[in-house]
């Protein structure tokens, strides 16, 4: 029997094979930042900071501030922010998530089973003025 015969039997369960071959891989990759888009304002630059010298924040500050940058994508956490916030000298990063899941019947966002999840996430550095 030829490669081609033995092949025309294998069509759907080949096809199938494959694309579950093909799921399983991208399974198994690990997650990595998509989407990402990054501005940077101002002409001053400053000296990278500690990780822990910088706040990740959920709200703006009543302390006075600047803007510095900002920062978005998928696939990151708020400390990846802060990593970011780090690199360019920021004292803190204003951190927001926004989409994710939710329960139907749950639509008070406070109550909902599912809040902790996100889709997107974008980060303010801010430098506080002295």
């Amino acid at each position: 029997m030829d490669f081609k015969r033995q092949m025309d039997g294998f069509g759907a369960t080949k096809t199938i094979a494959c694309l579950a071959m093909l799921a399983l891989i991208l399974c198994l990759f690990p997650s990595c930042a998509v989407d990402v888009a990054n501005r940077y304002y101002g002409k001053m630059t400053y000296p990278p900071k500690q990780l822990d010298e910088v706040q990740i924040l959920r709200e703006c500050p009543v302390r006075p501030y600047d803007v510095i940058a900002d920062f978005q994508s998928r696939r990151e956490s708020p400390e990846d922010m802060k990593r970011k916030a780090a690199q360019i000298g920021a004292d803190a990063v204003i951190v927001s998530t926004l989409g994710g899941l939710y329960a139907i019947g749950e639509e008070w966002a406070g109550s909902d089973s599912y809040s902790h999840t996100y889709t997107r996430i974008t980060g303010t550095a801010i430098k506080y003025r002295d």
